[in-house]
């Protein structure tokens, strides 16, 4: 290819064309800018209006989003200022919603690309710097699964829509119905555990049938039993959903209530495997989700499976409600007296038999250092006064059994398979020999057992007592303090108890039936007196 240059224009000779191209140069023989053909300057428009409507596009599609999250945000804080503050009467102007650049970006006449560019920047600015802070931190809203599922707390003049009772009829109908709603609750909540826990745990193997036989026992038995008495309540409402005669329904009803006497057995040994299994991942989860869930009420397994028995401790204060609202000469006034009698004696049997089951699945908990401990008093001992912690005067943390002959002191601990265990510390006491001395608060430590374990160090002591023996066994005075000092006027009154039925006990076995003398040790639990022990060791001595 030839050039020839001359002094305004250099000349491309193309071979293959046939061609000349002039290009503008300038004196320095430099190529000046040539101006674009109206052909290529028609695509380049169309190509940048292409660019421009797919930015523009993008950019509404954002602008939108914005807008959507800007309602979001601003229907949250107006939930939380609806919350917070009094309503106002001042009319605002609606802010109208564009789904386009009309209206937002400023009708500048500027090049489209920078006009582009200040769109961008511009929406920008109203997601970051613009936009209004909140004025107070918004919590994201809850689901509503996360509520806990609420009683009905309708009453009985909720359900009536006129009546001429006295106050006196109206509190009765209250408690009837009150009595009535509490069968359906406890019906609905007994379902409840079988539907949502015993059988998602056994269809998803979480835990054996033999192991949810042992936690569940015998409730699903207690569900038909209910649903007789709600049955038989509901029947008894009339036309105007009043209740006449109540007493002789729940006569004939309480006898059922013995089948709470093998359920409530169980509950012993059912709280202590619950206990265990929920050491394992899998029965923790679950249990967890369950608990959040709306369903039960915040409320755990142990909640759900202790309910039959608070129900039953709660008949005999509904039917003395149900008798302080019934006028003398009411039918009901005779049959309530009887109805009341008969659960009385119920409910005592139930806790009678809980407590032998209680006994001996903790007597079978103990293990023994040395056969010295074994006291024939731990074995024959029917039940349990009370149980719980205490610390000794090293400041260790001590499980104490109050069994009915015997005090036994235990430091806890597990098994291979994770069970709970008590090895016995120390020598126990038997009840008969126990002398039993009040520390009062603030009393100075007379020796150095109190001063570090119980004071740290100050001459104050809080919440002890001591018992120590008075007879054949060697065991050393056991100095004890409780957590508060209602636990300690508990534990005080329960020795108390034990050590005057035992004493009492113990006379009636060694006195001989053929003599008339009353045997002077026997002092009843309320004459009794935390310093009467020395006094009542002295009579028997004489």
């Amino acid at each position: 290819m030839d050039v020839e240059e001359t002094g305004e224009t250099r000349t491309f000779w193309s071979a293959a064309q046939g061609e000349t191209q002039s290009i503008p140069c300038d004196h320095a023989g430099k190529k000046r800018k040539q101006d674009p053909a109206p052909e290529t300057v028609i695509r380049i428009m169309e190509r940048k209006l292409v660019n421009l409507t797919f930015v523009t596009t993008m950019l509404s599609a954002e602008l939108m989003r914005d807008d959507e999250e800007e309602d979001e945000e601003a229907e949250m804080m107006s939930d939380h200022m609806r919350n917070s503050e009094e309503p106002s009467n001042k009319r605002v102007k609606p802010v109208v919603k564009s789904n386009s650049l009309t209206g937002v970006l400023t009708p500048v006449k500027t090049p489209a690309l920078k006009r582009i560019g200040q769109s961008i920047s511009r929406s920008i600015s109203f997601r970051t710097e613009a936009r209004p802070l909140p004025p107070a931190p918004l919590r994201q809203r809850p689901k509503a699964s996360s509520f806990p599922r609420r009683r009905n707390s309708q009453c009985w003049s909720d359900t009536v829509e006129s009546h001429d009772l006295t106050a006196k009829e109206i509190k009765r109908q209250e408690v009837i119905y009150e009595l009535t709603q509490g069968e359906k609750q406890l019906i609905e909540d007994l379902s409840l555990v079988k539907k949502v826990y015993y059988e998602p745990m056994l269809k998803l193997d979480i835990l054996t049938e033999s192991e949810l036989g042992q936690i569940f026992g015998t409730l699903d038995s207690l569900i038909p039993l209910h649903e007789d008495l709600l049955f038989r309540l509901e029947r008894l409402r009339g036309l105007e959903k009043t209740v006449g005669e109540v007493g002789p329904t729940l006569i004939d009803w309480f006898p059922c209530l013995e089948a709470y006497v093998t359920y409530c057995c169980n509950q012993v040994c059912a709280k202590a495997l619950l206990d265990q299994k929920k050491n394992e991942k899998k029965v923790e989860h679950f249990l967890r989700l369950c608990q959040e869930s709306s369903f039960s009420r915040k409320l755990d397994l142990w909640n759900f499976l202790d309910l039959p028995r608070s129900r039953l401790v709660k008949y005999p204060l509904l039917l003395k409600e149900i008798q302080k609202c019934t006028p003398p000469e009411h039918p009901d006034e005779d049959t309530l007296s009887d109805a009341l009698d008969l659960i009385h004696s119920i409910v005592a049997e139930v806790n009678k038999k809980t407590g032998e089951a209680e006994c001996q699945f903790f007597r079978r908990g103990l293990t023994y250092l040395e056969e010295s401990q074994r006291l024939p008093e731990i074995q024959q001992s029917r039940f349990l006064y009370c149980h719980g912690e205490l610390k000794n005067t090293k400041g260790q943390r001590l499980h104490v059994f109050l069994f009915e002959l015997a005090l036994v002191l235990t430091r806890p601990g597990e098994d291979r398979e994770g069970g709970q265990l008590f090895h016995v510390y120390r020598q126990p006491l038997p009840n008969d020999l126990i002398n039993l001395e009040e520390i009062p608060d603030g009393e100075a430590g007379g020796g150095g057992t109190f001063r570090g374990a119980f004071t740290g160090g100050n001459d104050k002591v809080k919440n002890c007592f001591r018992v120590s023996s008075r007879g054949r066994s060697k065991a050393h005075p056991y100095s004890l303090q409780a957590n508060d000092s209602f636990s300690k006027q508990q534990w005080i009154t329960c020795l108390r108890q034990a050590i005057v039925r035992s004493r009492d006990r113990s006379a009636h076995t060694i006195q001989s039936p053929l003599s008339p003398l009353p045997d002077p040790a026997l002092y009843h639990i309320a004459d009794l007196s935390l310093s009467s022990d020395t006094e009542m060791a002295d009579h028997t001595s004489r």
